[in-house]
């Protein structure tokens, strides 16, 4: 009986491409990095293949209302699979998803979320940042998604 149990786990056992704990750090410090570098305070989220937060960083002085949205960028950009500032394209009036954002708790349409792939091109989580600009926050959680792969 014990054998057929471990079989059983063995069998089922969950295959994912997730980020690991160094790799978010790493996202982390490369997207921190560019904030400093352009002098921008920032709120970073990491979140991992689940769109679970895997690391996060509040910069000294950033806003506070950024925690939230760093962290839903991240969610967003993980749930869908896409830059955030693309599915906002999506959904303004008239768009083939407008209105999205009021689903799975508050979904953030504007870009500084980016989905993180491995070197195989899989998603293994997103970054979420929030503080610059729109712009700002894109280059910077761009940044931070690409470090995984170089």
């Amino acid at each position: 009986m014990f054998t057929l149990i471990i079989l059983s786990n063995n069998t089922y056992a969950q295959i994912t491409k997730d980020i690991k704990h160094d790799e978010a750090l790493s996202v982390l410090l490369a997207a921190k990095k560019m904030a400093e570098k352009s002098n921008i305070l920032v709120n970073i989220a990491v979140v991992d293949a689940g769109a679970n937060l895997k690391a996060f960083i509040r910069m000294d002085e950033s806003f506070i209302g950024s925690i939230d949205v760093a962290i839903k960028k991240a969610k967003t950009a993980r749930y869908f699979n896409i830059d955030t500032g693309k599915l906002g394209e999506l959904t303004q009036p008239g768009g083939i998803i407008y209105n999205i954002e009021h689903s799975n708790g508050g979904l953030i349409t504007f870009p500084g979320g980016i989905p993180i792939k491995n070197k195989d091109g899989k998603i293994i989580g997103a970054i979420g940042v929030s503080g610059g600009t729109i712009d700002q926050d894109r280059a910077i959680a761009t940044a931070g998604a690409a470090s995984v792969i170089e």
